[in-house]
């Protein structure tokens, strides 16, 4: 572990650590896979919302949901790390190709052996922020904070995906 990443990163926990350091393991895995140096990418606890982590291929900087992390450190270790350090390696070896492409998917599944998935399966139910209640002529659905905002400033409407309706908030 470089005392750089670890002070960029700002850890809060051991978990956060714990992150850090199977970072550093799946760098020199990657290493050895394909027999050459990687740059460390600076490592943030910082992320938002639904997402468990994210890949700022340009900066080479990983960013990660320390809710999520919380409530799914295994997920993480071994699903969720490998798989957006799949994504700046792909960039460091490939250049802009398709983030979830042929590439990508090489590299999970000969550098770290993991099965490669696009999205995560986990709960989101603690991260997920206020949601509003509309309805169609299926029945109920909610929307977020963001598209409910915009449907009261008349900006857009959100049709069903089913019924095609516009849909309407229940008063």
């Amino acid at each position: 572990m470089h005392k750089a990443d670890i002070a960029a990163s700002h850890p809060k926990s051991a978990l956060q650590l714990q992150i850090l350091a199977k970072v550093e393991c799946d760098y020199q895995l990657a290493e050895r896979h394909f027999n050459r140096a990687f740059a460390r990418p600076v490592v943030q606890f910082t992320l938002r919302g639904k997402s468990a982590g994210t890949a700022h291929l340009q900066t080479n900087r990983l960013r990660f949901n320390p809710v999520l992390l919380a409530e799914n450190p295994q997920v993480f270790l071994n699903e969720v790390v490998p798989h957006e350090i799949s994504h700046l390696l792909c960039y460091q070896l490939f250049g802009r190709v398709k983030p979830h492409g042929k590439e990508w998917q090489s590299i999970m599944t000969t550098a770290f052996k993991v099965v490669p998935k696009t999205t995560h399966q986990l709960n989101v139910q603690s991260v997920s922020g206020r949601q509003f209640d509309y309805f169609c002529g299926c029945g109920n659905t909610s929307l977020s904070i963001r598209r409910h905002n915009r449907v009261q400033r008349g900006q857009t409407q959100y049709r069903c995906r089913r019924c095609k309706q516009t849909l309407q908030p229940v008063k």
